[in-house]
């Protein structure tokens, strides 16, 4: 067995083809702990996200290829939006707020490219994607400033009389601003930020260096088209893909969260003849890879499994794929592993799935997954049709044999404003440390990362409200009090799961953290908790 180490993994991503991720030996490639029969003990196998096993059964078939080369930078235009928000003098005293309105609308309408092909009504992802990376731009300035400990708002001001504001402090200024309603005071520090900030400067200044143009699409109430516009869900080409993997592969709290889901299955279900997995956000269906292939190491004879993956149908009508490709590739993983497998896709928005949509049979051991999915269902804080526990009790109805519940853990779901703004901040902030502290300042696919994988969130939680806000996350101790309402009862997490990925998280970095509290597993970095692991009955 041989572990990536944190210096490696700075030449193992250079080409943002996914397929080029694959080592020319085994030492470079990561492991994944896979429960044996007995169950206190690990056995290992190749991880299948950053080996050949994931690119044969998803990155051979045809898709659309995305033409970015990865050490490219970013192409200029006459009529990109990074002219239009770059357009006002970093002067304030040159500040003409009646300008910096009519620029802000021309970034709109950019945005939603009044010339493109509007026959579904939505916005044209593929000819907007090299306009949306421009936002995130490389200011010409960059600031050698420290991070400042200041506690709060308040005292970041005093601090600013007597020397320079750092980006944190700026960035908290202005969030205040805003929630005050002092929007010509805000768009003052908008310009002077993004002369401090810089998306290949230090953690501090990546991360004030994307805020700052949530704060800027929310003074120009344009958040809604930048998050459409950076979150197209179309089945992704290899240059996404390979910016999903590598957010898995450096910052791994979020793979551990899939294994800490797919061990409580695996042992939830280890007698059972025929599974039956329910997940309502399948995605690219990344996190049954490794599932089908525990299924396929362990004694005796696998148990007959049944996917459903449900996905919006704004996915799965691409004409690049969707939910019939993910189906096919994942069946062909199975053919070859000897796993008995049947793939039922259901083309529907989540809010709408009833239980007749999903092909529920008597005999199946059922569990339903829920995976980075729960926060995007609004709740009784934006509309008197909760969906977030409606579908809870919808699920708790079909009696499932387990639960399990993966989420970041952030509180951006009913906070006001300017609370979170500072949580987001604090929370990315540790994620962009992970990030600095596994790929070297000046990696291309550290950049792709934070702008394919980061960006579009924090965009959402800082320039949307209402409706428009769909990135609404909520700490552990909220999903529990969810789930008990719903009528679920926890069940913890098993001591072979827990210590498999705390020894995994240790040959990654003694910074990443793995605790248990109250049932459920938390991944974070240092002291900051990212992830959150729960299996429910």
């Amino acid at each position: 067995m041989s572990l990536v180490r944190p210096s490696e993994l700075s030449t193992s991503y250079r080409n943002p083809n996914f397929y080029s991720l694959k080592g020319s030996n085994d030492s470079s490639s990561l492991s994944t702990q896979i429960f044996g029969s007995d169950k206190h003990k690990v056995v290992y196998s190749d991880d299948p996200y950053s080996t050949e096993s994931y690119e044969k059964y998803f990155l051979d078939s045809p898709m659309e290829e995305d033409t970015h080369p990865s050490n490219s930078g970013v192409s200029g235009s006459s009529t990109n939006p990074q002219d239009y928000l770059e357009s006002q003098s970093p002067d304030a005293d040159s500040f003409d707020e009646d300008k910096m309105r009519l620029k802000l609308k021309e970034l709109e309408r950019a945005l939603l490219d009044d010339n493109a092909d509007e026959d579904d009504g939505e916005i044209n992802c593929s000819s907007q994607s090299m306009e949306v990376d421009e936002l995130f731009h490389d200011s010409p300035k960059e600031s050698s400033s420290s991070d400042s400990n200041a506690s709060s708002i308040s005292s970041n001001k005093e601090i600013s009389q007597v020397s320079p504001r750092t980006p944190k402090q700026l960035l908290f200024e202005c969030a205040g601003a805003l929630s005050e309603g002092n929007v010509e005071e805000a768009s003052t520090m908008i310009n002077e930020l993004r002369q401090m900030v810089s998306i290949q400067g230090d953690p501090t200044q990546r991360i004030a260096a994307y805020m700052v143009e949530g704060l800027a699409a929310r003074v120009a109430s344009s958040g809604k088209f930048l998050y459409k516009s950076l979150k197209c869900k179309e089945p992704p080409s290899s240059y996404l893909l390979a910016a999903m993997q590598i957010l898995f592969e450096v910052c791994p709290c979020f793979k551990f969260g899939f294994m800490a889901a797919n061990g409580a299955i695996i042992e939830a279900c280890k007698d059972e003849k025929r599974v039956h997995i329910i997940d309502f956000d399948i995605n690219q269906g990344n996190q049954y890879i490794t599932l089908i292939q525990t299924l396929s190491s362990l004694p005796g004879k696998p148990p007959h499994l049944k996917l459903t993956g449900v996905d919006d149908p704004e996915t799965v009508q691409r004409h690049v794929g969707g939910l019939k490709i993910i189906g096919q590739r994942l069946e062909k993983l199975a053919e070859a592993l000897k796993v008995p497998f049947e793939f039922h896709a259901v083309a529907s928005r989540t809010s709408i799935v009833n239980t007749s949509m999903l092909g529920c049979r008597p005999g199946e051991a059922l569990v339903v997954n829920f995976a980075f999915q729960l926060h995007h269902m609004p709740d009784e804080s934006v509309s008197t049709v909760n969906q977030r526990d409606q579908l809870l009790r919808m699920v708790k109805s079909l009696r499932p044999k387990l639960v399990t519940v993966v989420e970041q853990d952030m509180n951006t779901n009913t906070t006001p404003f300017l609370p979170r703004f500072v949580e987001a901040y604090n929370y990315y902030s540790a994620v962009f440390d992970s990030l600095d502290a596994a790929l070297p300042r000046e990696s291309q696919d550290r950049m792709n990362v934070e702008r394919q994988c980061l960006a579009r969130d924090i965009v959402n939680i800082v320039a949307c409200e209402g409706e428009e806000r769909i990135e609404r996350y909520e700490v552990a101790g909220k999903w529990r009090a969810r789930m008990t309402m719903a009528g679920f009862t926890s069940c913890p997490m098993s001591t072979s799961v827990t210590d498999s990925i705390r020894d995994l998280s240790r040959r990654y970095s003694e910074r990443y953290k793995v605790k248990e509290e109250a049932g459920a597993l938390h991944f974070g970095w240092e002291e900051k908790n990212l992830i959150v692991a729960s299996a429910w009955r």
